[in-house]
């Protein structure tokens, strides 16, 4: 089941993602997303070290304070 949803942040990053697919790379050459590693990066490895619940519910947390008034910035998974 982790392979499978970890599968599906990887078919987002490649076909949709301003920050990696190759069509978002085009329009953003600098990079979208204000967070360092992206929120998609962010949420796999989140899900790789915290397993399923608790990797989604991370990553959730995450695109939650992706908001204009946020600064960014580096943001590990811990």
């Amino acid at each position: 089941m982790k392979l499978f949803i970890i599968s599906l942040f990887s078919l987002y990053q490649n076909w949709i993602s301003p920050d990696h697919s190759r069509f978002g790379r085009a329009l953003f050459p600098q990079g979208f997303c204000k967070y360092t590693p992206s929120c998609s990066m962010y949420a796999k490895e989140a899900i790789n070290k915290k397993g399923i619940i608790r990797g989604l519910i991370a990553g959730s947390w995450r695109i939650l304070r992706c908001n204009p008034w946020s600064s960014g910035g580096p943001d590990p998974v811990n």
